[in-house]
């Protein structure tokens, strides 16, 4: 099968790798000395999960030079969406599927109000991986699994395919049931934990440890809940249960892309994370008292760094 990886990052070099080393034909959308080093050198994965390299690796800055493919795997920042999107058109047949890999719950939508409802296939990843130097992926924690669908759920051959192609690669990979709880549940942990760690600069391992925090992060879990619930999401009665259980199962060290890039002074994807609860909160009627203290705070962090969340920027990499 034919692929273009939006974002040859953590998230993107990581599965577009496994997939290029399992015998698909994948392509490689990134832009600088990332772009030069996967050409220079290919790309190198050390993973939890035993390490690869991929070389030669089809790279581009340039979508036109790829064609028509048969999925695409969005993995751009939220903040990169918009450019990223705008620039897929080269790549889209009558039957593409475009899969969003991002962290929150509103890029799905956001992508079919371009390229159509039929065309997406929500997904979630489950991993710990960043983009270590160029050409050069780390993956720490985490299954390094990914779990998608259709717009509605439905089973269909082309969800079926995918996951195929994904186990075929040393992938975790299936067609969920009901990808909107998936991603509600993946949202239910990143954001709180991403959120009390760059607000307070400690790693996985200080946060789940000390009583404080780890009540924040519960506290801040509980209300995505609640706000999913208010919005007819059917999370897992055990949602919050798995996703501490999920956190105490990572490595003590471990940082999220979103306290990483604040820390840099990088744009970040606080608006997608703890502003989208925020947001999510005040529309649906349910009370984010910790949410909200999170994003004044951060917010108010990245105005002073000059950062927040940039105007869009040509595909690059994801943490």
């Amino acid at each position: 099968m034919k692929f273009a990886v939006i974002g040859a990052g953590g998230i993107g070099g990581y599965f577009g790798g496994r997939l290029a080393a399992g015998g698909h034909d994948v392509w490689f959308v990134a832009r600088g000395d990332n772009l030069t080093a996967l050409r220079q050198d290919g790309l190198r994965v050390q993973s939890i999960a035993g390490d690869f390299a991929v070389a030669p690796v089809q790279a581009t800055a340039d979508v036109r030079q790829i064609g028509e493919v048969d999925f695409v795997l969005l993995c751009t920042k939220t903040w990169q969406v918009p450019v990223a999107v705008a620039r897929l058109e080269p790549l889209i047949g009558a039957s593409t599927g475009v899969v969003t890999l991002q962290n929150g719950v509103d890029t799905p939508e956001a992508v079919a109000s371009v390229v159509g409802r039929d065309a997406v296939l929500p997904g979630a990843a489950r991993i710990f991986s960043s983009l270590a130097s160029p050409g050069r992926v780390c993956h720490v924690g985490g299954p390094a699994s990914l779990a998608f669908a259709e717009w509605d759920s439905r089973p269909t051959d082309r969800a079926d395919q995918l996951a195929a192609a994904f186990s075929q690669s040393a992938v975790p990979a299936a067609a969920s049931a009901d990808i909107w709880a998936e991603l509600w549940a993946k949202f239910l942990f990143v954001v709180p934990v991403g959120g009390v760690g760059a607000a307070t600069g400690a790693p996985i391992g200080v946060l789940r440890s000390r009583a404080g925090t780890r009540e924040l992060i519960f506290a801040g879990m509980r209300e995505i809940r609640d706000i999913a619930v208010a919005l007819g999401i059917k999370l897992p009665d055990d949602a919050i249960g798995a996703a501490m259980n999920f956190t105490d199962g990572l490595p003590a060290a471990a940082t999220s892309s979103l306290q990483r890039d604040i820390a840099a002074g990088q744009p970040s994807e606080l608006e997608s994370w703890t502003g989208a609860v925020v947001r999510l909160g005040a529309r649906s009627g349910t009370p984010t008292p910790v949410s909200s203290v999170l994003y004044e705070l951060l917010s108010l962090r990245e105005a002073q760094s000059g950062a927040g969340a940039g105007p869009g920027q040509a595909p690059g990499t994801a943490g």
